[in-house]
């Protein structure tokens, strides 16, 4: 058992009957009335967001995970395909496991999370950020940069992403894994 003390971004835990990870949180304390945190919950079975509030010392059930290192191979539809790099074993997982799909591309690391009770795959943690080409985006209208201005760009991936006015196609651009952002333009 663990308290509201131990609360930290990554945290599997046991709640109403299902396996939460806890996404953001925040230590509250008002100028009156007890200390609480807010959390923000995503389910590891069906993906769904729930934002939870837990009051200071509260007791809590956290799941013992293991982290094992796996290569994005492919996806077929909703289903993801993976590979151990120390055994080569496969492992197959749907899209609603993994935090930002679009973002995934061939042959990409990733550590997927397990639980130790049974060795289910709890959830799929992406690197912070990943290197994208751009295949296509409008060209940028010279003169219009007086603003912060972005126009969207597709992706390798097939995701869309806000950029500059100054990336044009074949650029290989820093993308946020977390926000789905625009960090930088990587230059080779």
């Amino acid at each position: 058992m663990a308290s509201t003390s131990d609360i930290r971004k990554g945290l599997c835990i046991r709640y109403n009957h299902d396996i939460f990870k806890i996404i953001e949180f925040l230590h509250v304390k008002p100028g009156k009335g007890p200390a609480f945190v807010r959390t923000k919950l995503k389910s590891v079975t069906t993906g769904k967001v729930i934002d939870n509030t837990f009051s200071s010392g509260h007791k809590i059930e956290d799941v013992r995970v293991e982290t094992r290192t796996y290569q994005f191979l492919y996806s077929e539809g909703e289903t993801y395909h993976f590979m151990n790099t120390d055994d080569y074993n496969q492992i197959t997982l749907q899209e609603s496991s993994l935090d930002a799909p679009g973002l995934l591309k061939e042959g990409e690391m990733v550590t997927i999370l397990f639980n130790t009770e049974d060795s289910m795959p709890l959830s799929v943690d992406m690197p912070a950020s990943v290197v994208l080409e751009v295949t296509y985006t409008e060209p940028g209208v010279k003169g219009n940069t007086a603003t912060n201005a972005t126009k969207p760009a597709k992706v390798e991936t097939g995701a869309s992403v806000n950029v500059p006015l100054f990336i044009n196609e074949g650029d290989k651009i820093k993308v946020d894994t977390e926000k789905g952002a625009y960090m930088e333009r990587v230059k080779e």
